[in-house]
């Protein structure tokens, strides 16, 4: 490694400016920006924006070329046409794009605040490509189920698969993205399914059990790629020392299998057991294990390069902001302490906020964590495979279906 490479991996790209905040689809909503607010707010209150090594880097309105690395043209005419002044909210015209229903109203400068989390990702995968940086963060984005020609699930451009699109140009040799929210990662699986050189894993609540209805153990990658996609699919009520043995039962070997130049993670807050959208009983501490064992793959199999994105999560003033505030610990040196309480400053912003926008109020004497304590380190798989379980059976299913492909032993790997 030369000086300057040794530089770069010490540094860490931060994606955040106020304009990231104006994706907004208005009041009541379940994807409040107020979350992204809070994030960056309770990071500044901790100092992790100033920790040594630490860059904050803009996030510009990505321009079309960017977009249609994923997306179709006729779909961004309609999101820029959607967006102008006086548009309606609710037409006709918009229903085909998967825009103008519950799930992704309508609002003026749809567009540019849909294109500007793309950007703050592209300029991630930008400094990570031109060594300016060994990891990064774009909380705001993860953007996982948008498609090529429709918005889904609060997601108008799925800045994920835009950014590794990129990434690939800039000649990263092979990539492996982990998405660890609740929901089936299924956009970006869909944009990357026939891509060798991108490998896709998914661990997430089950399709049987939640929206979007997909992501099986049997959907593996298309015909030029088979093997690129791995679908974990949970049962509802995995608690977090079951979440964390599906990691390090499939994403662990997979990745260690694969060895990519660059990983990508999405790290969606809706796992939590306070979520109002889904069904797992994870914790913050479990969450934030994850990351750490991502940052660690990472290090061990490429060079500590790794991009982490935010994504879902909907329990707006307490535990997202708490979730992607460690995100931006674990990326830029380490967690912090869980049993320490949340900083009064943010927990009036944050009970301002609530007040103003008819949100819940932060509960009373938070923490950084919710029990105080380190996660539970998970079972290890190498200990045996219980039948009686369904989290097993769904593991075992998974491992039968992918590790062949990736010259891996289902048994004993």
């Amino acid at each position: 490694m030369t000086a300057a490479e040794g530089a770069a991996a010490l540094r860490t790209a931060v994606v955040w400016e106020e304009g990231l905040a104006a994706y907004d689809f208005g009041p009541g909503h379940p994807m409040s920006p107020v979350r992204l607010e809070l994030t960056a707010h309770l990071c500044r209150l901790t100092g992790l924006f100033d920790r040594p090594g630490t860059v904050l880097i803009g996030a510009p309105t990505a321009a079309d070329a960017d977009l249609e690395r994923v997306h179709d043209r006729e779909f961004i005419a309609a999101v820029r046409a959607a967006s102008a002044p006086g548009a309606p909210s609710s037409d006709p015209r918009w229903t085909p794009y998967g825009l103008g229903g519950q799930d992704t109203p309508v609002f003026r400068g749809i567009h540019d605040a849909s294109a500007r989390l793309v950007g703050g990702t592209v300029q991630a995968v930008e400094a990570l490509a031109a060594g300016r940086a060994g990891r990064a963060v774009n909380f705001a984005g993860g953007m996982h189920h948008a498609r090529a020609a429709q918005a889904a699930g609060f997601c108008v451009y799925n800045d994920a698969a835009i950014g590794i699109q990129r990434a690939l140009e800039l000649g990263e040799r092979q990539i492996v993205y982990v998405d660890l929210d609740v929901h089936h990662g299924d956009g970006v699986e869909r944009a990357l399914w026939d891509e060798p050189r991108a490998v896709t894993i998914s661990v997430h609540q089950s399709g049987e059990t939640l929206f979007p209805g997909t992501g099986y153990a049997q959907d593996t990658g298309g015909p030029g790629a088979p093997g690129s996609a791995v679908n974990v699919p949970l049962p509802a009520r995995t608690g977090p020392a079951d979440w964390l043995r599906a990691f390090e039962a499939v994403v662990a070997p997979v990745v260690r299998a694969v060895r990519p130049s660059l990983l990508v993670t999405q790290h969606g807050a809706d796992t939590h057991r306070d979520d109002p959208l889904a069904d797992l009983d994870v914790t913050v501490e479990a969450q934030v294990a994850a990351m750490e064992m991502m940052r660690e793959l990472a290090e061990e199999v490429c060079g500590g390069r790794w991009l982490a994105l935010g994504g879902g999560g909907y329990s707006v003033t307490d535990v997202v902001p708490r979730s992607w505030t460690q995100l931006v610990a674990v990326a830029t040196g380490e967690p912090l302490d869980h049993s320490a309480p949340l900083p009064t400053a943010y927990v009036e912003r944050a009970a301002e906020l609530a007040r103003a926008q008819g949100l819940p109020l932060p509960r009373p004497g938070a923490r950084f964590g919710d029990t105080g304590e380190r996660a539970p380190a998970p079972r290890p798989w190498s200990t045996g495979y219980d039948p009686d379980s369904a989290l097993d059976r769904s593991i075992q299913a998974v491992r039968r279906t992918i590790f062949p492909e990736w010259g891996l032993d289902p048994f004993y790997d």
